[in-house]
């Protein structure tokens, strides 16, 4: 049964899973190694819907703690500066699956030559706005939104979160490990310490202690669908931009670049194939494109896959360890969040005791939720017709899309219709059948069954649309919205209900 649990790194990845472990199953002995050697990449996050979910409801940390240790904006979606249009916006609340009573056809439908203002959020996007004003002028926040957060400022959170909860911190170098017939028995520390545990969990970030360098488990690349491998990075302090309520993906001549948005400090970078520039040459189109940026922009070099497995005896890869793809849809955090409760079910339906078979049913679901993202990102590149360059001729020639293949078939028999979510082999993610509408529509993938409206059918969509805008106009943008959250006043109604259940 297992009793001592070890987590090899003090990242986000650690510490999400040390304390997603102690929250649901405080009996357990908890115990993170932060190690110099495993360093934090250091940049602005993005996150997803499932985020503010598990943060909130599963760990049951406060939003007012949230808000003030972590200091986070609001992300709606992400603006695509991208394809064909140019410009498009892909937002975390339903635009194309869906269907309007007065309409005859699902949303997507009659986005052929207009994608935009499709719903209240997406119109907020287009109005730089965050939230729709309440009739007392406050923000009228979504649970389903999403965050920009800084990851310094919330592994620090982490940290005091997991302390009180009963996790405990060793600092010291991993030297080399032990291990027997069943895996991992205990690490060994620089300063002479031997931690032993019957449970680990590898959050060691791309070095992989446990999983990859000493279990040796092989690794998937993901190669022949995502070519970037390196990332250019360099942000500035926040001057008189304004705080956009969402992230920015540009196509650039050798792949693209972010902009995730902090209120004193806006993160930006390049990310690309080093078969397609050199390191200088995206430096100095980086450069180009952003004078703002620091003149020695720094390079992350990162290869996109995945382990095989990512539960090999009794040690767990959560994070970066188990496996990595570009930031292009934000799923970092998404998977760790998503792998952490798996895992957590599994331990608690399996009393401490789990079997080969749990492990094996564990690895299935985890792999599957790689495969689905990897093939879901290659998408963005293979439907983007907008640049000529070598990198994206070759995404358009050579983008592996085999694992959806039956999807952009169906896909392009009947246009965005609700089925195609039967065609899609997996849905261990955030984005579902939505996001695979915003990637075909919005890059004007063709398909045979275009729809022609009729006068009627078009004043109703554009009374829709105009309903939108003039409710966005209406709206709050993130710095009114973030005076109000952090006025000492301001109460979260979710927290006061936790209060009043537990009788406080």
């Amino acid at each position: 049964m297992i009793q001592n649990v070890i987590v090899l790194g003090a990242g986000s990845a650690g510490l999400i899973a040390a304390l997603s472990i102690k929250r649901k199953i405080p009996q357990l002995r908890v115990r993170v190694v932060r190690s110099p050697d495993i360093g934090v990449i250091g940049v602005g996050e993005g996150t997803t819907p499932n985020f503010p979910r598990h943060i909130f409801d599963f760990l049951g940390i406060s939003r007012k703690r949230f808000y003030e240790l972590a200091e986070p904006t609001w992300k709606l979606g992400i603006r695509f500066l991208w394809g064909e249009r140019g410009r498009f916006d892909y937002t975390f609340a339903p635009q194309l699956d869906v269907h309007f009573g007065d309409l005859p056809r699902p949303n997507g439908f009659y986005c052929d030559d207009e994608f935009s203002n499709v719903d209240l959020t997406s119109a907020l996007m287009r109005e730089g706005k965050a939230f729709g004003r309440q009739q007392n002028g406050a923000p009228d926040i979504q649970p389903w939104h999403a965050f920009h957060i800084e990851n310094k400022l919330f592994v620090d959170m982490l940290e005091i979160v997991a302390r009180e909860a009963g996790v405990q911190f060793i600092d010291g170098r991993v030297t080399g490990s032990e291990r027997n017939e069943k895996g991992i028995t205990a690490v060994h520390l620089e300063d002479g310490q031997k931690l032993e545990g019957d449970f680990f969990i590898d959050s060691s970030g791309f070095r992989s202690e446990l999983l990859g360098k000493t279990l040796e488990e092989p690794f998937i690349n993901f190669d022949k669908t995502l070519f970037c491998d390196r990332a250019v990075i360099g942000g500035w302090e926040r001057t008189d931009e304004p705080i956009l309520p969402y992230t920015t993906a540009e196509q650039m001549d050798a792949g693209w670049a972010w902009q995730i948005e902090h209120e004193r400090h806006i993160n930006r970078g390049y990310v690309y194939s080093s078969q397609a520039i050199s390191d200088d040459q995206a430096a100095e189109e980086f450069l180009r494109k952003n004078p703002k940026a620091p003149q020695s922009p720094r390079v992350v070099k990162f290869r996109s896959g995945c382990y095989r497995r990512m539960w090999v005896d009794n040690v767990v890869a959560i994070g970066n360890a188990g496996g990595f793809v570009e930031p292009l849809e934000a799923t970092a955090l998404m998977i760790v969040c998503s792998h952490c409760q798996t895992l957590v079910d599994f331990l608690l339906h399996s009393e401490l005791e789990p079997t080969d078979s749990f492990r094996t049913l564990y690895n299935d679901l985890t792999h599957a939720t790689w495969t689905d993202i990897r093939d879901f990102l290659g998408l963005h590149y293979k439907a983007n017709t907008a640049l000529d360059t070598p990198f994206w001729k070759h995404c358009r020639a050579d983008t592996d899309l085999s694992g959806i293949q039956a999807l952009i078939d169906f896909y392009e028999e009947n246009g965005p219709t609700g089925f195609c979510r039967y065609r899609i082999p997996s849905t261990q993610n955030d984005f579902g059948i939505e996001g695979y509408f915003v990637m075909l529509v919005g890059n004007r993938w063709p398909h045979r069954k275009p729809h022609k409206a009729m006068a009627g059918e078009k004043a109703a969509w554009e009374r829709h649309r105009s309903a939108n805008i003039a409710a966005a106009r209406k709206g709050i943008d993130v710095k009114e919205a973030l005076s109000y959250v952090n006025h000492p006043g301001w109460q979260w109604n979710s927290d006061m209900q936790k209060k009043q259940m537990a009788g406080v």
